[in-house]
């Protein structure tokens, strides 16, 4: 029997790489809107990170999302993702 290939994505906070399933997706949807999509079923440009504060945190400071999804992020939008990741966990 062949076995499922599992899915691999790197956070872009820590850099490591990790089960998609285990972290979060960050949508960029076709009208420039970033929001985090929890079921992964969202559709747009994705970016993953951890379900930790601390590799959000990180990501900000490298300004990762921005340079993934080539837009301005206003830090309205960060404030948000880190009270919904503080929420689902």
């Amino acid at each position: 029997m062949k076995t499922k290939k599992i899915p691999m994505r790197m956070c872009t906070g820590c850099g490591e790489m990790f089960d998609k399933r285990t972290l979060v997706r960050v949508v960029k949807s076709k009208d420039g809107e970033i929001s985090l999509d929890l079921t992964g079923k969202k559709a747009g440009r994705g970016a993953y990170v951890c379900k930790n504060i601390e590799c959000l945190k990180k990501a900000r400071k490298k300004k990762a999302f921005e340079r993934a999804f080539d837009v301005q992020i206003d830090s309205s939008v960060y404030d948000k993702m880190e009270e919904e990741i503080n929420n689902a966990e």
